[in-house]
């Protein structure tokens, strides 16, 4: 069995009396880039919450590199693994270089000074996401794209290992996921950095992702690389849609083509010029 930065075990959590998550065991490899998918409500972005500590789920644990992070101090945990929310909100007139600094905050003790190598966190993250001349533009003056760059630049400041996002290209044109994908592609390859992130496009998903994740009715329908878990079968038992899967021309990966009630052309009819 190979070694995982994450490893989810039998988690059951919810909100109040309903429960979303029932027994889910879910390894994390180290390194890699895993992406979750699946039909709205059936937990993914609930999955990723308790596997950044924001909800404690009443049965099962999530161990890091061994250790349940619900044992772990705060600080600590925050040094290990950094987590980007759904359409996170800046504060009113902050600058990009203020919001990307608070990525550093794991990192101050209570009496440590801004050290040079807090600077030089900053500074690399800045470089790495293309902000450094928007440095001291204030984040909400900037365009959707250029807001998602920023908040990531932030998560690079706390320099983790791990790094969990929650829909990171949501509200994004295809542009700009590209972008963000691609960003995020060059911080798991270039740091070694381990993402899990949740994502809607499909596609996309299966280009990017080493580890892909299907989700369904509060537990993991599949995992693995994307070449195995995306099947016309998958798509059909979790989204309910029936599709054609073929090869990426581009990638060689798999490439998931709706079909509808109305996406196929009748025999003999003509394209439209």
């Amino acid at each position: 069995m190979s070694v995982s930065s994450l490893l989810a075990q039998g988690l059951a959590a919810g909100y109040g009396e309903r429960t979303i998550l029932d027994g889910v065991s879910l390894s994390v490899p180290a390194g890699c880039t895993t992406a979750i998918v699946g039909a709205n409500a059936c937990g993914k972005s609930t999955l990723l919450r308790v596997l950044s500590r924001l909800l404690t789920p009443s049965h099962g644990s999530v161990l890091l590199d061994g250790d349940d992070i619900n044992q772990l101090p705060i600080r600590r945990l925050a040094q290990q693994l950094g987590f980007l929310p759904q359409s996170p909100i800046a504060p009113e007139g902050i600058s990009v270089l203020e919001l990307v600094s608070r990525g550093r905050h794991p990192h101050q003790g209570l009496f440590k000074r801004w050290s040079a190598a807090d600077e030089a966190a900053v500074a690399e993250a800045l470089s790495v996401t293309h902000l450094s001349e928007l440095a001291e533009r204030h984040v909400d003056e900037l365009s959707g794209g250029q807001r998602q760059r920023v908040w990531i630049a932030m998560a690079l400041a706390q320099q983790t290992k791990v790094l969990l996002l929650d829909e990171p290209t949501t509200f994004l044109d295809i542009n700009h996921q590209v972008e963000v994908l691609d960003l995020l592609t060059d911080l798991n390859r270039q740091r070694g950095t381990t993402i899990v992130m949740v994502l809607h496009e499909l596609n996309l998903a299966a280009r990017y992702a080493d580890q892909l994740v299907a989700m369904a009715n509060g537990n993991v329908y599949a995992a693995g690389p994307p070449e195995e878990i995306l099947t016309e079968q998958m798509v059909r038992d979790v989204f309910g849609l029936e599709s054609r899967v073929i090869e990426d021309p581009v990638t060689g990966k798999p490439m998931m083509i709706p079909l509808g009630r109305h996406g196929v052309r009748p025999p003999g009819r003509p394209v439209s010029s």
